[in-house]
């Protein structure tokens, strides 16, 4: 498979109508709001959409315990767990509960990291929004992960002939489940930015791994200056001095000010920003989705990541297709989701959320550097915020 000329984006239907349940963090539909919000955009064509695979439970168990990705798709099934499969699997609690598509979404995500890793063997770039499950653990369900897709994406790298991953984390919480798959890794890097002492309270400073570990837990209001600084000081001359064969981007959308599940401050622009910079690191790209629990602050900042891989501009004040989409959109978990402000339906970019550059931040990077500093070759060009 030759690497494409143009970024690809992964997607499916199962999105649209699938729901974890009416109280649910994720009753909020996302990746069907990217979908139509690109697509009202013109920025979606068929061409550039692959629909995604479903895994099957095989693939699942290269690794997913085969006793735990049975007992998911027993529960799908028959609509409920045995005795003992939630002390035993997570199953049926009210972070993982049973609903109709507890198997099969979750599979269908894991099917488009698995393609994400076939359409990139040759390089390229691809956007899998649906993916960035990054607490599912191998025989366990974990922080509304039934499996774990981004561990899948790295294995089917991997299996075509990527060695070199960089794997970067700027949801707001520890992707605990892909670090105790790669953490001790030698062919891989991570780097993960995410709320200090958010669940699930992994991804300490002082937990470096086998040495290609670079956790940066940040203090709660965090703002696009401090992002900026992140960006700058840690995130780009770490995986330049990596130099990776392939980068894997979780950019869950949960770090923006909108968002009812951290106390960070982040605009959408924060986040794109991180992806134009770390697009020219590696020859292969693959940005997957992560947490996000506000529609629009979701819908806006994954569709806006699409933009930025294909190098769109983005238009203000969005055109009516695009804003009858957001109108379109309801969501009771939050007083602003009862009255949303105008701009959420007619703007796609956040005004920057500026602030003052705590001290915390820049001694934290320096802690994570210690003794590490001179394995990193700073030979990157400087770039602009």
């Amino acid at each position: 498979m030759g690497a494409s000329e143009t970024p690809l984006f992964i997607g499916h239907e199962i999105y649209r109508g699938s729901s974890y349940g009416r109280w649910h963090p994720l009753r909020v539909p996302r990746v069907s709001t990217v979908m139509d919000l690109a697509r009202a955009l013109g920025w979606l064509p068929e061409a550039q959409y692959r629909t995604s695979p479903r895994a099957r439970p095989r693939a699942l168990a290269e690794w997913h315990a085969p006793d735990y990705v049975e007992a998911v798709a027993r529960a799908e099934r028959v609509g409920a767990v045995r005795p003992g499969e939630v002390e035993l699997y997570g199953l049926g609690t009210p972070s993982n509960p049973v609903f109709p598509e507890m198997f099969r979404r979750p599979a269908t995500a894991v099917g488009g990291s698995i393609l994400a890793g076939a359409l990139l063997a040759q390089g390229g770039i691809v956007h899998h929004p649906a993916g960035g499950t990054h607490h599912g653990l191998p025989g366990r369900a974990s922080g509304f992960c039934y499996f774990n897709d981004p561990v899948f994406a790295m294995l089917s790298l991997r299996h075509h002939g990527v060695r070199r991953i960089a794997y970067v984390d700027i949801d707001a919480h520890h992707p605990d489940g892909v670090e105790a798959s790669f953490g001790g890794d030698p062919d891989s890097l991570m780097i993960s930015v995410h709320e200090e002492g958010r669940w699930p309270r992994t991804g300490a400073l002082e937990d470096r791994g086998a040495g290609q570990v670079w956790n940066l837990p940040v203090p709660a209001g965090l703002n696009d200056r401090e992002m900026a600084v992140i960006r700058e000081d840690l995130i780009l001359p770490v995986i330049d001095g990596f130099a990776p064969e392939a980068i894997v981007l979780q950019c869950g959308a949960d770090a923006v000010e909108e968002d009812p599940q951290s106390r960070l401050a982040l605009s959408n622009g924060a986040h794109w920003a991180v992806v134009r910079a770390v697009m020219p690191l590696a020859p292969r790209l693959l940005v997957l989705g992560g947490g996000g629990y506000n529609p629009w602050s979701v819908g806006r900042l994954w569709t806006g990541v699409w933009g930025v891989l294909n190098g769109h501009p983005v238009p203000e004040p969005l055109p009516p297709a695009a804003e009858a989409v957001l109108r379109g959109l309801v969501w009771d978990g939050d007083r602003r989701g009862r009255q949303p402000p105008e701009h959420w339906f007619t703007t796609l970019a956040d005004a920057p959320r500026e602030g003052p550059v705590r001290p915390e931040i820049g001694a934290r990077i320096a802690a994570l550097y210690g003794g590490r500093r001179a394995a990193i070759r700073s030979r990157r060009p400087s770039r602009s915020a």
